[in-house]
């Protein structure tokens, strides 16, 4: 019988991807809040979600220094389950509720491309980086205090996608500050059958369902975002109208869930 969770599916499982769940995270992230076109926004949203009116283009940027787990201290093979992360999350509604959704993904590790394929994230290759925090602070980089800068950026393809900063003002002490509406997402799986190429095999509205979240050194501060203009790419199309708050922090959490909420495979054409 062959084994894994992902792709290999091999006689020990010991080549596939990625272990199966829980999935332990741990990170350091920036996140830039700002806004863009409300029209940008929408039409970005698959079916089954709608603009939120109140959010006016609202959305967050953030970027992802992760180390991964499952449950058999796989954070001891650095090399396989390191990896960098940067994303936008807009403001939606799914049936009334305020939601958000990820139009844009982007990971330098092909691990973390299957777990996030597995959750409804369109995950792609890219090159992500962030400054880094270091309890023994120097010049080398910022301190967690009023006026430090992080940055971080983007790349993929050869064309660099993003760029932000936050600089920071001081610890967050308003645990609201911190408070993310529920991802939900489209998990999508194509055929590539000549008569189905219209008709996917998996097509949902997902909602992630993460727990035991913490959140640890919390900053806050001023966030710029630019995303330029550039060939093939759709990502500038969200471009910033104008940015708000910083965050730097750090997370942990855990998955080993997923929550259907709509299947819109039924009467859904990929040429319609």
């Amino acid at each position: 019988m062959l084994k894994g969770f992902n792709y290999p599916l091999t006689p020990k499982g010991k080549s596939t991807l990625n272990p199966s769940p829980p999935w332990h995270y741990s990170a350091d992230f920036l996140d830039i809040e700002f806004w863009s076109e409300p029209s940008a926004v929408t039409a970005v949203l698959p079916a089954g979600l709608d603009p939120d009116p109140a959010a006016n283009g609202h959305g967050h940027a953030l970027f992802y220094d992760w180390q991964f787990a499952g449950e058999n201290e796989e954070y001891l093979d650095p090399a396989r389950y390191q990896y960098r992360e940067f994303f936008l999350l807009v403001d939606a509604l799914y049936e009334g509720q305020p939601i958000s959704y990820c139009p844009y993904i982007f990971v330098d590790n092909d691990a973390a491309i299957a777990r996030g394929w597995t959750q409804g994230y369109p995950k792609r290759l890219g090159q992500v980086f962030q400054t880094r925090y270091y309890a023994a602070t120097g010049k080398a980089g910022p301190a967690l205090a009023p006026g430090s800068k992080f940055a971080g950026s983007l790349t993929a393809g050869g064309q660099r996608l993003a760029e932000a900063l936050v600089t920071l003002k001081e610890p967050v002490t308003d645990p609201a500050l911190l408070k993310q509406r529920p991802i939900v997402n489209l998990l999508h799986y194509p055929q590539l059958a000549a008569d189905k190429q219209d008709e996917p095999a998996i097509h949902q509205l997902v909602e992630n369902v993460p727990h035991d979240l913490k959140i640890e050194q919390a900053w806050i501060g001023d966030g710029s975002l630019t995303l330029p203009v550039c060939r093939s790419e759709e990502l500038s199309d969200l471009a910033p109208v104008r940015c708000g708050k910083g965050i730097r922090a750090s997370m942990a959490y855990i998955v080993d869930d997923l929550k259907t909420l709509k299947d819109l495979t039924k009467g859904f054409s990929l040429l319609a």
